[in-house]
């Protein structure tokens, strides 16, 4: 049976409140074929997530209903492991204060702290370095994050090959562990593999159907303005952590301003949303940033360091290497589903772009 989680926003919200609700949901939770496994309360942020194992997101909401009238602002299906992977646990926890009415009452936030690690796709390096050494770099990075994740108390919530996608119920714990890492590879290294780190912070729900989706995909963004060697700290990762984390290392992070992330988000809705359609070039960008072609180059050159036209033909390439490796497209497909006109012109930019041809790419793959 699927698992759902669901988020409440509750102006107000006490721990005792929700701990009373939650009870109300177990005593019905038979009738509509659900499985309450837990919940975590925010009465900061004024948030409830509550887990739920449900034949679908009708019966969640009917039970809530039925049990408490407080419904759920949005639902998503979860998996259960990467729910523990990035909250650390799918149940109760174990510590939880019962009161004298046997109420288990407990206040556990769910905002975590995600650091992103990134290197060169390994396909690529193993065509630059050669199987061998690519391996050797990519693992010794790997010990490297992998021991510094247990040094700051951090949890390993995936690993995509590329990188790393680390939990942390602190900010600064977050940030001493991306320095320390920093500080242990080498600056060969970093730039041979292209090595990058974006921290942001979220909610497991909130406009995105994934688990942190929101969160992780502005990480991913952050990598665009991350130069090899550097760290790049969101703005609400910034306001929690003590300034004096920043001196340390200052030269080698990236805070990013409010500003930056306005433009940032707004860059890449826009691209996310057009890049499959070829007739989408500067003069449609211009229009749906509503900026002039100067204000759009100045802006993104000074926030990314690229042109808008680079920007969109590389966030073209970098979606046309996600397609490889989702099944073995041939270059044409490839082509008119990345937005490029020709197959010629995509064959060429992404030779020039990552040094092997897309077919070569495509049999180290397959």
């Amino acid at each position: 049976m699927p698992i759902f989680m669901d988020i409440h926003l509750v102006p107000g919200v006490k721990a005792k409140d929700v701990a009373e609700a939650h009870r109300k949901d177990l005593l019905l939770q038979g009738e509509h074929g659900c499985k309450c496994m837990t919940y975590w309360i925010d009465e900061v942020r004024e948030n409830i997530f509550c887990l739920v194992e449900a034949p679908n997101k009708q019966a969640v909401e009917q039970m809530h209903s039925k049990a408490h009238g407080l419904m759920p602002n949005k639902i998503i299906e979860v998996s259960s492991k990467l729910v523990e992977s990035f909250l650390g646990r799918i149940y109760d926890p174990g510590d939880a204060e019962i009161t004298n009415d046997g109420l288990k009452v407990f206040k556990d936030p769910s905002f975590r702290v995600l650091m992103l690690t990134k290197t060169s796709d390994p396909y690529l390096l193993a065509h630059q370095l050669g199987s061998e050494r690519a391996g050797e770099l990519l693992s010794l990075v790997s010990s490297v994050i992998r021991n510094n994740i247990i040094q700051f108390n951090g949890r390993e919530a995936e690993h995509r090959g590329t990188g790393f996608i680390v939990s942390f119920s602190s900010a600064a714990n977050a940030v001493s562990c991306a320095l320390e890492i920093q500080q242990e590879i080498s600056a060969d290294i970093k730039n041979t593999l292209c090595f990058k780190i974006a921290i942001n912070a979220g909610e497991p729900v909130e406009n995105s159907s994934q688990l942190f989706g929101d969160a992780i995909q502005f990480a991913v963004n952050m990598f665009t303005v991350t130069k090899p060697a550097q760290i790049a700290i969101a703005s609400v990762v910034c306001d929690i952590v003590s300034k004096d984390l920043f001196k340390v290392d200052s030269n080698n992070i990236f805070a990013f301003s409010p500003q930056d992330e306005k433009l940032l988000l707004m860059l890449f809705a826009c691209l996310e949303k057009n890049w499959q359609h070829a007739e989408f070039d500067i003069a449609n960008y211009c229009q749906s940033m509503a900026m002039s072609k100067s204000q759009l180059y100045r802006k993104t050159i000074s926030l990314t360091g690229l042109s808008p036209n680079i920007l969109l033909k590389d966030y073209r390439l970098e979606k046309a290497r996600e397609l490889m490796k989702q099944q073995h497209y041939n270059i044409a497909q490839i082509t008119f589903d990345s937005g490029f006109t020709s197959a010629s012109y995509f064959t060429k930019c992404f030779k020039k772009k990552y040094g092997l041809l897309p077919m070569a790419y495509l049999d180290m793959m397959h």
